[in-house]
């Protein structure tokens, strides 16, 4: 049941930053959405890691801010892989990628608030 629940999460995510923001577009429907989601996610959960990892150095350096860029490649790999999403540069993944943590901050926090008082 985590799966699904983050999965929606993240899809809501994904479309606030489309709703956002300017270079962000979906296109589709809510199972071209979620469709979106899951491959953002698959890419998180695999992907991001090897990239956190070889890039310690400049998360280091850069005092963490260097996992924005991180976000915004990943948001980039998920556009170019599917055709109803679609991001038009490297800032405005950016933007995406911090309007997409921001959203995923405050659900999770709004859902781990539920969980504590079940």
């Amino acid at each position: 049941m985590n799966f699904v629940i983050r999965l929606f999460v993240n899809a809501l995510a994904l479309a606030v930053a489309a709703w956002l923001i300017d270079g962000i577009q979906m296109t589709g429907g809510f199972w071209d959405i979620l469709v979106v989601a899951l491959v953002f996610g698959i890419l998180n959960a695999i992907l991001k890691p090897v990239l956190l990892f070889l890039s310690l150095p400049f998360l280091i350096v850069t005092l963490g801010l260097f996992a924005l860029v991180i976000n915004a490649v990943m948001l980039l790999i998920t556009a170019n892989l599917l055709d109803d999403f679609a991001v038009s540069g490297f800032w405005t993944a950016v933007l995406g990628s911090i309007v997409i943590s921001l959203v995923t901050m405050v659900l999770g926090g709004f859902l781990k608030d539920g969980e504590e008082k079940g």
